[in-house]
């Protein structure tokens, strides 16, 4: 089963802006009792949607330019990349079915 990938800022482009495929991308930090919570259900749906949809994962801690070039403020913040470009935006905690209908609009579209 995939699981997540994990991004810095220095590979953020060529992980996810480049990519061929959309990619989900959790912004989240060790502290973040919310990021925990749906840390589980962000790995389910990478295996899930294995070869439609890239899942990656990045620490804001570790790894601040990337939050703050897509305007996160809070977290966990999940985008959704296509084409190199943010077209779905879900933030805090969500229940799976909700993500995941999320994720069915966009890759409908």
């Amino acid at each position: 089963m995939a699981q997540p990938t994990t991004v810095t800022d220095a590979t953020f482009k060529d992980e996810v802006l480049d990519a061929s495929v959309p990619v989900l991308v959790d912004f989240w930090a060790a502290w973040c009792a919310p990021c925990k919570m749906i840390a589980p259900i962000v790995e389910e749906l990478a295996g899930e949607y294995e070869g439609r949809i890239k899942v990656a994962k990045i620490d804001i801690d570790a790894n601040p330019l990337s939050p703050g070039q897509f305007g996160v403020m809070s977290i966990p913040t999940l985008l959704l990349f296509r084409g190199g470009k943010p077209e779905q935006r879900i933030v805090g905690y969500q229940p799976k079915a909700s993500l995941r209908s999320k994720l069915e609009s966009v890759l409908a579209a």
